[in-house]
Protein backbone atom coordinates (compact mmCIF):
# COMPACT_ATOMS: atom_id res chain seq x y z
CA UNK A 1 0.00 0.00 0.00
CA UNK A 2 1.58 3.31 -0.92
CA UNK A 3 1.54 5.79 1.80
CA UNK A 4 -0.01 9.43 1.72
CA UNK A 5 1.84 12.06 0.85
CA UNK A 6 1.13 15.93 2.17
CA UNK A 7 0.26 18.77 0.23
CA UNK A 8 -0.20 22.08 1.63
CA UNK A 9 -1.24 24.59 -0.35
CA UNK A 10 -2.03 28.83 -0.48
CA UNK A 11 -2.73 31.86 -2.40
CA UNK A 12 -2.17 35.27 -1.92
CA UNK A 13 -3.18 38.89 -3.29
CA UNK A 14 -1.84 41.95 -1.81
CA UNK A 15 -5.21 44.01 -2.35
CA UNK A 16 -7.85 41.74 -3.83
CA UNK A 17 -7.93 42.34 -6.36
CA UNK A 18 -3.91 43.30 -6.45
CA UNK A 19 -0.44 41.80 -6.94
CA UNK A 20 -1.11 37.82 -6.63
CA UNK A 21 0.61 34.80 -5.93
CA UNK A 22 0.09 30.78 -5.38
CA UNK A 23 2.40 28.10 -3.41
CA UNK A 24 2.34 24.73 -2.67
CA UNK A 25 4.50 22.50 -0.36
CA UNK A 26 4.77 18.47 -0.59
CA UNK A 27 5.85 16.86 2.32
CA UNK A 28 6.39 12.97 2.69
CA UNK A 29 3.54 10.73 5.22
CA UNK A 30 5.67 11.75 7.71
CA UNK A 31 4.97 15.59 7.18
CA UNK A 32 8.93 16.63 6.56
CA UNK A 33 9.02 19.21 3.93
CA UNK A 34 10.41 17.79 0.60
CA UNK A 35 9.79 20.44 -1.95
CA UNK A 36 7.64 23.69 -2.68
CA UNK A 37 6.95 25.81 -6.09
CA UNK A 38 5.11 29.10 -6.20
CA UNK A 39 4.49 31.51 -9.05
CA UNK A 40 3.30 35.01 -9.36
CA UNK A 41 -0.32 35.62 -11.03
CA UNK A 42 -0.28 39.58 -11.89
CA UNK A 43 -3.21 41.00 -10.68
CA UNK A 44 -5.71 38.70 -9.11
CA UNK A 45 -7.81 37.95 -6.26
CA UNK A 46 -6.97 35.81 -3.72
CA UNK A 47 -9.47 33.15 -4.83
CA UNK A 48 -7.88 32.77 -8.35
CA UNK A 49 -4.39 32.54 -5.96
CA UNK A 50 -6.27 29.95 -4.19
CA UNK A 51 -7.36 27.49 -6.72
CA UNK A 52 -4.36 27.94 -8.88
CA UNK A 53 -2.06 26.88 -5.76
CA UNK A 54 -4.49 23.64 -5.45
CA UNK A 55 -4.35 22.78 -9.61
CA UNK A 56 -0.53 23.40 -9.99
CA UNK A 57 -0.10 21.08 -6.55
CA UNK A 58 -2.64 18.29 -7.96
CA UNK A 59 -0.51 18.51 -11.49
CA UNK A 60 2.94 18.22 -9.42
CA UNK A 61 1.91 14.95 -7.73
CA UNK A 62 1.65 11.44 -9.06
CA UNK A 63 -2.30 10.89 -9.69
CA UNK A 64 -1.88 7.23 -8.22
CA UNK A 65 -0.71 8.15 -5.36
CA UNK A 66 -2.96 9.26 -2.28
CA UNK A 67 -2.60 12.93 -1.32
CA UNK A 68 -3.75 14.92 2.02
CA UNK A 69 -4.28 18.73 0.44
CA UNK A 70 -4.13 21.26 3.77
CA UNK A 71 -5.44 24.46 2.86
CA UNK A 72 -6.54 27.39 5.07
CA UNK A 73 -9.55 28.25 2.31
CA UNK A 74 -12.91 27.02 2.45
CA UNK A 75 -14.18 28.87 -0.51
CA UNK A 76 -11.48 26.00 -2.07
CA UNK A 77 -12.41 23.17 -0.11
CA UNK A 78 -16.23 24.00 -0.21
CA UNK A 79 -16.01 24.39 -4.19
CA UNK A 80 -14.64 21.38 -4.80
CA UNK A 81 -16.08 18.86 -2.29
CA UNK A 82 -19.33 20.65 -1.92
CA UNK A 83 -20.90 22.76 -4.59
CA UNK A 84 -19.26 21.44 -7.90
CA UNK A 85 -21.62 18.54 -8.24
CA UNK A 86 -24.70 21.02 -7.61
CA UNK A 87 -23.16 23.71 -10.33
CA UNK A 88 -22.05 21.17 -12.88
CA UNK A 89 -25.99 19.36 -12.41
CA UNK A 90 -27.45 23.54 -13.20
CA UNK A 91 -24.72 24.55 -15.90
CA UNK A 92 -22.39 25.99 -14.07
CA UNK A 93 -24.62 28.06 -12.53
CA UNK A 94 -24.64 29.35 -8.39
CA UNK A 95 -28.08 28.39 -6.30
CA UNK A 96 -28.75 32.06 -7.35
CA UNK A 97 -28.30 31.57 -11.01
CA UNK A 98 -25.66 33.68 -11.64
CA UNK A 99 -22.45 31.89 -13.59
CA UNK A 100 -19.80 30.16 -11.12
CA UNK A 101 -16.73 32.05 -10.93
CA UNK A 102 -13.61 31.09 -11.67
CA UNK A 103 -15.01 28.36 -13.55
CA UNK A 104 -12.17 27.54 -15.86
CA UNK A 105 -9.96 26.76 -12.66
CA UNK A 106 -12.35 24.87 -11.02
CA UNK A 107 -13.18 22.37 -13.94
CA UNK A 108 -9.52 22.04 -14.75
CA UNK A 109 -9.21 20.46 -10.89
CA UNK A 110 -12.39 18.28 -11.18
CA UNK A 111 -10.59 16.71 -14.57
CA UNK A 112 -7.47 16.42 -12.31
CA UNK A 113 -9.02 15.26 -9.30
CA UNK A 114 -10.92 12.51 -11.21
CA UNK A 115 -10.27 9.25 -10.37
CA UNK A 116 -7.42 10.12 -7.08
CA UNK A 117 -7.76 9.67 -3.94
CA UNK A 118 -7.43 13.04 -2.00
CA UNK A 119 -8.42 14.19 1.20
CA UNK A 120 -9.17 17.60 1.95
CA UNK A 121 -8.24 19.01 5.49
CA UNK A 122 -9.38 22.88 6.43
CA UNK A 123 -6.44 24.19 8.33
CA UNK A 124 -6.67 27.87 10.04
CA UNK A 125 -4.31 30.41 8.75
CA UNK A 126 -1.85 32.94 10.13
CA UNK A 127 -1.92 31.27 13.82
CA UNK A 128 1.16 30.75 16.47
CA UNK A 129 -0.45 26.99 16.61
CA UNK A 130 -1.79 26.17 12.93
CA UNK A 131 -0.03 24.07 9.96
CA UNK A 132 4.06 24.56 9.55
CA UNK A 133 3.03 23.28 5.44
CA UNK A 134 0.55 25.53 5.28
CA UNK A 135 2.60 28.73 7.00
CA UNK A 136 5.41 27.58 4.59
CA UNK A 137 2.97 27.93 1.60
CA UNK A 138 1.53 31.10 2.43
CA UNK A 139 4.76 32.74 2.96
CA UNK A 140 6.02 31.54 -0.69
CA UNK A 141 2.43 32.56 -2.00
CA UNK A 142 3.03 36.30 -0.58
CA UNK A 143 6.13 36.50 -1.36
CA UNK A 144 5.51 35.47 -4.74
CA UNK A 145 2.92 37.81 -5.17
CA UNK A 146 5.22 40.86 -3.54
CA UNK A 147 7.70 40.46 -6.30
CA UNK A 148 6.04 38.73 -8.51
CA UNK A 149 8.85 35.98 -9.15
CA UNK A 150 8.24 32.27 -9.38
CA UNK A 151 10.42 29.96 -6.60
CA UNK A 152 10.60 26.59 -5.87
CA UNK A 153 13.07 23.83 -4.79
CA UNK A 154 13.73 21.50 -1.65
CA UNK A 155 13.73 21.28 1.60
CA UNK A 156 17.50 22.61 1.75
CA UNK A 157 15.76 26.24 1.00
CA UNK A 158 12.28 26.32 1.91
CA UNK A 159 10.78 29.89 2.61
CA UNK A 160 10.74 30.31 6.57
CA UNK A 161 7.40 31.56 7.39
CA UNK A 162 7.24 34.77 9.68
CA UNK A 163 7.14 34.41 12.83
CA UNK A 164 3.02 34.67 14.16
CA UNK A 165 2.31 36.14 17.49
CA UNK A 166 -0.04 33.77 19.91
CA UNK A 167 -3.14 35.66 20.40
CA UNK A 168 -2.50 38.23 23.37
CA UNK A 169 -5.49 37.86 26.18
CA UNK A 170 -7.54 41.08 26.34
CA UNK A 171 -7.57 42.60 30.39
CA UNK A 172 -11.47 43.55 31.03
CA UNK A 173 -12.58 44.43 33.99
CA UNK A 174 -14.97 42.75 36.37
CA UNK A 175 -18.70 43.67 36.20
CA UNK A 176 -18.90 45.03 39.32
CA UNK A 177 -16.18 47.64 39.00
CA UNK A 178 -16.52 51.24 38.65
CA UNK A 179 -16.02 50.73 34.50
CA UNK A 180 -18.81 48.16 34.72
CA UNK A 181 -16.86 45.44 33.08
CA UNK A 182 -15.81 47.51 29.73
CA UNK A 183 -12.13 46.79 28.56
CA UNK A 184 -8.97 48.33 30.27
CA UNK A 185 -7.21 51.07 28.13
CA UNK A 186 -3.56 50.18 27.27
Amino acid sequence: MVERVIGACDGAAKGNPGPAGWAFVLADPSGAPQRWQAGPLGHSTNNIGELTALERLLTATDPDTPLEVRLDSTYTRDAVTKWLPGWKRKGWRTAGGKPVANRELIERIDELLHGRDVVFVHVPAHRADGDPLNAIADKAASDAARTQRAGGGTAADLPVPDPVAAPQPRATRAAGSPAGGRPLRS
